[in-house]
């Protein structure tokens, strides 16, 4: 907890931005009746039933300091998928930055190792040199950003039923990557 606590106490350095993960399964689920719409004077109505279309994961970036958020969801939560979110955010968000200080669970895909068996090994070296990572204690989920992020997605987004993944991805499509100066 202290060593995650010391991370957030660091001061901004604009070369080595702090990056918080975190992911979330979700079901996907259709509803098996089509809802009566509303009506004045009466709210829509929806059947209790659904159809279970199987899971998928949400995976949650945010650096608080740059103001910035990305949200993907993925059909699986492998170390595959693991690694090309990695991939993404090392190479495609900051392929200038010389480090990038991730804090993350301790997830068993949550590794470098997940690097080396998604990409040759040279590519996964490089992508792991860049990344310093601090991992979250367990029980000790919480003290992450991106999970305080998913839990405001949750509430926000996902509270109806989605029949697939890409639903859900329109669903968050507003709330994925947002800056502060947009909204003030």
């Amino acid at each position: 907890m202290e060593d995650v606590l010391a991370v957030y106490a660091l001061a901004y350095d604009e070369d080595i931005p702090l990056v918080c993960m975190d992911e979330q399964p979700v079901q996907l689920l259709k509803d098996k009746y089509e809802g009566i719409p509303m009506k004045p004077g009466s709210v829509q109505k929806e059947d209790f039933q659904y159809i279970r279309n199987g899971t998928c994961s949400i995976f949650m970036f945010t650096a608080p300091l740059e103001c910035w958020r990305h949200v993907d969801a993925q059909e699986h939560r492998t170390k595959i998928d693991y690694a090309q979110q990695i991939d993404y955010l090392v190479n495609t968000v900051f392929p200038d930055k010389k480090k990038i200080r991730l804090v993350q669970d301790n997830l068993n895909t949550h590794t470098t190792g997940s690097l080396y068996e998604a990409f040759l090994p040279e590519k996964a070296r490089a992508i792991a040199e860049r990344l310093e990572i601090h991992y979250t204690p367990k029980h000790g989920s919480w003290l992450n950003i991106a999970e305080i992020e998913l839990s405001a997605l949750t509430k926000q987004c996902l509270n109806r039923r989605m029949g697939d993944l890409e639903t859900l991805r329109i669903r968050f499509n507003g709330f994925c990557t947002l800056c502060l100066s947009e909204i003030a």
